[in-house]
């Protein structure tokens, strides 16, 4: 019997679970839009916590000012890399000429930008609360008090990430590990989720194997990510031409690319194919209402989704809208493969009694 206190858990957890997936839709937009250095500080927007709507409202020196600031965060950076022996990477920043370039205003990026960060803020709160809640389940089921506590840690390291990505002006590498601890946020929070309402549950059992569906959905998790991955770098090498070249027209982009977007495509004919051998083994094994059956069957749905945005990007000269809906969906479609992984996790197979 689950409790009323452990009722509101689980409710606030699946709120934190889809705010994340906003904060992500956002930072989407944000990286369809181009608005990455909207307000050029962190955590205030031109210092300011309510941004400016007209480039009168900033001193002449907006631009030195904001450069400078970057610089003095950036070799405070390089020297917490080099303490780690990343010393290649630490001169590599010091020494990246792009982020001595200004930004010019623009009141609609700054907006978008400043929106994506309270979005992010929000996110903070609700896994606040979801870690306040969950201290009903310091004795009964420890891991998710500590869980919802290491969570608020990640976020906390992944705003200082983000301080991070626009000090550097959107440095690539540092924008995938930024996206990589989203995915880690939904992770936890997800298994949070799922710990609590299996609780007080007794594990499944049916009629036919199931260590292969296990096995093979871990590998299909692990090459989503790899695909997310290298979505990132095709996004960090499309801003990277937006920049060397931006009176190219956006149809010639692609073709600039080279061979991660090959990868990045070829990957996801395997991405596609691995989901589809998913659902066919989980319809095979489940019936009815059972909850794997449901999960898969929203996998196909959005993998269908995730398909027709990245046919969209590929031969509509990467619409902003497209992007974003291709960076939502993606992590939609990991959320959807790591829950369905905890629910076959505590499903085993019937072994007959023998007398």
């Amino acid at each position: 019997m689950i409790s009323k206190s452990e009722n509101r858990f689980i409710r606030l957890n699946l709120i934190t679970i889809v705010v994340t997936l906003f904060v992500i839709l956002a930072g989407g937009i944000v990286r369809s839009t181009g608005s990455g250095m909207g307000c050029p500080d962190w955590p205030k927007c031109f210092d300011q916590y309510i941004p400016p709507t007209d480039v009168s409202q900033l001193p002449e020196n907006y631009k030195e000012k904001y450069v400078a600031q970057r610089l003095a965060k950036n070799e405070r950076f390089a020297k917490y890399l080099q303490s780690m022996g990343k010393t290649e990477l630490a001169n590599k920043i010091r020494h990246d000429q792009s982020i001595t370039l200004p930004e010019e205003f623009n009141a609609a990026k700054t907006w978008v930008e400043y929106i994506n960060r309270l979005a992010g803020v929000l996110l903070g709160l609700f896994l606040l609360l979801t870690a306040g809640y969950s201290f009903i389940y310091r004795k009964k089921a420890m891991r998710i008090w500590v869980l919802s506590i290491l969570n608020i840690i990640v976020v906390g390291y992944q705003g200082w990430l983000g301080s991070i990505v626009v000090s550097t002006n959107l440095t690539q590498w540092i924008v995938t590990v930024h996206m990589l601890l989203a995915l880690v946020i939904l992770a936890i929070s997800i298994y949070t989720y799922n710990y609590a309402k299996q609780l007080h549950k007794e594990g499944s059992i049916i009629m036919y194997r199931i260590a292969w569906l296990k096995g093979f959905l871990a590998f299909t998790i692990v090459v989503s990510i790899l695909q997310i991955v290298l979505g990132t770098e095709v996004r960090e090498g499309i801003d990277s031409i937006a920049k060397l070249l931006p009176s190219a027209a956006r149809n010639t982009w692609i073709e600039k690319l080279g061979d991660v977007f090959s990868y990045h495509r070829d990957l996801a004919i395997l991405v596609t194919i691995c989901n589809f051998i998913v659902y066919k083994m989980v319809v095979d094994r489940f019936s009815g209402k059972a909850l794997p059956l449901m999960a898969a069957n929203y996998i196909i749905v959005v993998l269908v989704v995730q398909l027709a945005s990245g046919f969209l990007l590929a031969y509509l000269a990467l619409p902003p809208y497209a992007q974003a809906i291709h960076i939502l969906f993606s992590t939609v479609l990991f959320s959807l493969q790591y829950y369905l992984f905890l629910l076959v996790y505590r499903t085993t197979t019937y072994q007959p009694k023998t007398s």
